[in-house]
């Protein structure tokens, strides 16, 4: 069975008694386990980190731009090995596997611009004799805590742009699919990273904490469900550190009566049930316009959802792979029984269900629910699995206010022909990010992502320019050299005329 350990300072640390069990979801068999470690092992990350850091920061951004095209390299030659590290332990279907690779190569690419990226400002005679020029430079050590949906996506949203901007790294990844977190390590390596500079602690809540306590740790990325993104922000603040945590979503996606039905349906499948919804930007809420929209669109919906192939990702016909757990299971299935208590009616129901070959598996079929309204379990919390919720608007301006009222606020979607409405749309919505006729609305690798309420804590997006700011501070220069003129002490505040 295998044995995951942490990886400081370039080497595995396989000693520890406090481990966790590691499970293909597929079969629900254990294939390894995973060391949990906590303060002490974070507090010799960030020590080797704080001693690799120096170095790595006086490295130019062009030394350290060629290590992040050396990883763009590594990552295009071993998509598959990173895909099926993916799938081994989170379950989803080999092809959803390599999107999320493709997704974080673009932030890798994104961070080999890291020369441009970094490139100060410079004004020239300011004042008599005077220039003044702006830099960014790194903040030290920085860490990042990453959740289990997307084990190499998320870490690859974070590190690129840390390590390009000069600085040193712990990551803390989820201890239920950890073997993504050292791959990314070793690939790494092989691009050409000095020892020390990215450091693997894996861990529970104690090593949460210790990343969160510690006083040498300037900067914590977080992504994870909103009650432990506050937590996460409130104690890392409380700390004196600068936090970034993204939190859950309730993504709606509002299809008007002049949609071309079809084109939303397609759209629904994927963004509702691709990695079993197990992903902060699935559209978990269709919000049709008008009975008749409405009827049509469950109309179609149903035998679709019915019709999802399911399956390991071994299956190279999956379209829908199983759930992280049995506990995550179990939760899913709990809120689709309160939900029909409650009075949505259940069109397609996924619990029960059972394949041939992977009985002890976490599976759950798709399910359609239809007449939901807020109030509703289902409806208030993000069910984070394939359940899709369909809540009926009688106008354009009652979907606009639902999504609007919505705690979260992380993603959103409009399908439509009219460019009015979509217009309209986009300027009136109180969301992060926002789609028309694009399901999944994650911004590219050179724009950044970030939703908005109760989505995000902190002030900066994650990836992309967002990314630059967050992991550098500001330093702005003001510089007169001796030119053989003495004018005497001066009191008053300076000004460009002095």
């Amino acid at each position: 069975m295998k044995r995951i350990g942490h990886i400081i300072g370039g080497e595995t640390i396989l000693d520890g008694s406090a481990v966790a069990s590691v499970f293909n979801p597929a079969t629900g068999q254990q294939t390894g386990e995973v060391l949990l470690g906590g303060a002490k092992e974070v507090a010799l990350a960030v020590e080797t980190a704080v001693r690799a850091q120096p170095a790595w920061a006086a490295t130019p951004p062009a030394k350290r731009a060629e290590v992040m095209f050396a990883l763009r390299d590594q990552m295009r030659e071993r998509r598959d090995e990173i895909a099926e590290t993916i799938s081994a332990e989170h379950g989803k279907t080999h092809e959803d596997a390599l999107g999320e690779v493709t997704r974080a190569l673009e932030v890798v690419e994104f961070a080999s611009s890291i020369p441009q990226l970094l490139k100060g400002d410079f004004s020239r005679a300011v004042a008599s004799g005077v220039d003044t020029f702006a830099e960014r430079e790194p903040l030290g050590v920085v860490a990042g805590i990453t959740p289990f949906n997307f084990p190499s996506m998320v870490p690859l949203w974070m590190i690129p742009m840390a390590l390009a901007c000069g600085n040193a790294f712990v990551l803390k990844p989820s201890e239920k699919d950890p073997s993504s977190a050292n791959l990314i390590h070793d690939l790494l390596s092989e691009a050409g990273l000095p020892p020390g500079v990215l450091n693997v602690v894996h861990g529970a809540k104690e090593a949460v904490d210790a990343v969160l306590d510690h006083p040498e740790i300037a900067a914590v990325s977080f992504v994870g469900s909103t009650p432990i993104a506050e937590y996460v922000y409130s104690r890392g603040c409380a700390a004196g550190k600068r936090v970034q945590a993204l939190g859950g979503a309730k993504n709606h996606m509002i299809v008007m009566p002049d949609a071309d039905l079809d084109q939303a349906t397609d759209a629904l499948l994927g963004a509702g049930f691709g990695s079993a919804g197990e992903r902060c930007m699935a559209i978990s809420v269709a919000v049709p316009v008008g009975e008749e929209t409405a009827d049509r669109l469950v109309e179609k919906l149903g035998p679709r959802v019915r019709a999802l192939k399911i399956g390991p990702s071994t299956d190279g016909e999956a379209e829908m792979g199983p759930l992280i757990n049995r506990a995550h299971h179990d939760r899913v299935s709990g809120l689709i029984d309160q939900g029909e208590k409650e009075g949505a009616a259940v069109v397609v129901d996924g619990r029960g269900l059972s394949l041939q070959g992977y009985e002890e598996g976490y599976w759950l079929g798709g399910t359609l629910l239809d007449h939901v309204k807020p109030g509703m379990s289902v409806y208030d919390q993000e069910i984070f699995g394939p359940v899709l919720s369909v809540v009926r608007a009688n106008e354009y301006g009652d979907a606009v206010e639902l999504v609007n009222a919505n705690p979260y606020a992380n993603g959103t979607a409009i399908f439509t022909r009219d460019g009015d409405a979509a217009r309209d749309f986009t300027s009136r919505i109180k969301v992060g990010m926002v789609g028309v006729n694009v399901p999944i609305p994650v911004p590219v690798g050179y724009h950044s992502f970030g939703g908005w309420k109760k989505s995000i804590f902190g002030a900066h997006g994650i990836y992309g320019p967002e990314a630059v700011h967050f992991y550098t501070r500001l330093k702005t220069v003001t510089s007169r050299w001796p030119t053989g003129i003495r004018a005497g002490a001066d009191f008053k505040f300076p000004t460009m005329n002095s």
